[in-house]
């Protein structure tokens, strides 16, 4: 083992000559093989790597619009959101229309033609009173959905404080007004034999006219904050006074035409001091933008935007003034008139539910616009309006052909066969 590793010169000369010629010939062969070769032979191979997808075979997916709600009803979101707020507020006007109803019934139930034709016309200067403050409502209502919408509390507080303001301002000077000269309105207005009653329907509705105030601005509150549940309740609770109070006051009180009056006051009350407490414990107003008057730029704002609705009211209201005045004098006995009221009273229930779409209008535009901006906005409340028009058109019809048929229940508004004949007449 010694001698393999320490190898002696002697016993190893190394290797001879014509070896070494034939490996340097065999490198030489080599090194000419491999240069002849791709060179691709020479780098080692690797898995091959999937290739990338191609773009333009990809799968390019289509923009879908969404699709624009259209004019006519179709059982959309639209359509439920129309449902939804329409239908509380077609209840609670309703509610309105069927406690004057039940106060035409029981004052119906006297037997007196001429106790019927006073609380018409006395009945038709209060309507007039109430369409002079009603552009109120109508404008104050938009301002809260749009305020609502944009999530600013003290806007929302600002516009129902100014609103409740100037309405009970109003209403005083109106009432006042009224207390002044509501014999001579009465006068001109009615039939002179049915005096007496018409002076004591106005004198038990009198107290109410603040009240009343109050519970429209209230009213008109929650509908800008889309809530017709809440007015919904308290319309049915203050409806619900009014007919119970009515027997009680008019035949037990022994009090007349007066005691309706009164128990359309004291329902007017009670439902004031509900909207008034709501709103106050749900933040929605603070006394301090009740007791404060509205500044002239508020005025100047308000006057802009009532003025168009203000004409159309006046414009309503002559109508109905001069109409009511016109069949007060067709007779001395009150028949026609008792008859007129009757009928008027069938169409007022009725009309009621277009009016309460048009709130729902008065809602829902103003909310589409403050939603977005721009023209998706105004296509938004473009396609709202042109909707709620195709309903207005719908309903029109079939409240028309109702009340066609409802003709035979106007016999049971007076015991009278001469005011059953005028009415269906």
């Amino acid at each position: 083992r010694t001698a393999r590793h320490n190898p002696c010169p002697r016993h190893n000369p190394g290797p001879p000559h014509k070896l070494q010629v034939h490996m340097h010939r065999m490198r030489l062969h080599l090194l000419l093989v491999l240069a002849t070769q791709r060179s691709d032979c020479l780098q080692p191979r690797l898995p091959p790597r999937p290739s990338p997808p191609r773009r333009d075979r990809l799968p390019v997916p289509r923009l879908t619009s969404v699709p624009k709600p259209g004019a006519k009803p179709c059982g959309d979101d639209l359509d439920r959101r129309i449902a939804s707020l329409a239908g509380p507020a077609v209840l609670s006007f309703l509610i309105l229309p069927i406690a004057q109803a039940t106060d035409l019934f029981w004052v119906g139930r006297m037997g007196e033609a001429l106790a019927l034709a006073g609380q018409a016309a006395a009945s038709q200067l209060y309507s007039t009173l109430s369409f002079l403050t009603s552009t109120l409502p109508t404008i104050t209502v938009p301002r809260i959905a749009a305020a609502r919408a944009a999530g600013d509390d003290a806007a929302v507080q600002e516009a129902i404080g100014e609103a409740l303001a100037l309405s009970c301002a109003l209403a005083l000077v109106l009432g006042a007004v009224l207390w002044r000269f509501q014999r001579p309105a009465l006068l001109y207005l009615g039939n002179p034999n049915a005096l007496p009653w018409a002076l004591g329907y106005s004198a038990g509705r009198l107290p109410g006219v603040l009240a009343e105030a109050v519970g429209l601005i209230g009213y008109a509150a929650f509908r800008g904050a889309m809530d017709t549940v809440t007015p919904l309740k308290i319309t049915a609770a203050s409806s619900a006074a009014n007919v119970l109070l009515d027997p009680l006051l008019i035949f037990s009180a022994r009090l007349g035409v007066a005691g309706a009056g009164l128990a359309t006051s004291a329902s007017q009350w009670l439902a004031a001091a509900a909207y008034l407490s709501l709103l106050l414990r749900r933040k929605l107003v603070r006394w301090a933008t009740i007791l404060r008057l509205p500044s002239r730029a508020a005025l100047a704002r308000i006057a802009a935007a009532g003025g168009a609705v203000q004409v159309r009211s006046l414009a309503l209201n002559l109508a109905f003034l001069s109409i009511t005045r016109r069949v007060q004098s067709l007779d001395s006995s009150g028949v026609a008139a008792a008859a007129h009221a009757v009928t008027l009273q069938l169409w007022q229930i009725g009309g009621v539910v277009l009016f309460a779409l048009s709130t729902v209008a008065s809602i829902i535009v103003p909310a589409e616009l403050s939603s977005s901006k721009g023209a998706e906005a105004t296509a938004a409340a473009r396609a709202a309006a042109s909707r709620l028009l195709c309903w207005g058109v719908v309903l029109g019809a079939l409240l028309g052909a109702a009340q066609l048929a409802a003709l035979p229940l106007l016999g049971l508004f007076s015991t009278l066969p001469e005011v059953r004949r005028g009415g269906r007449a």
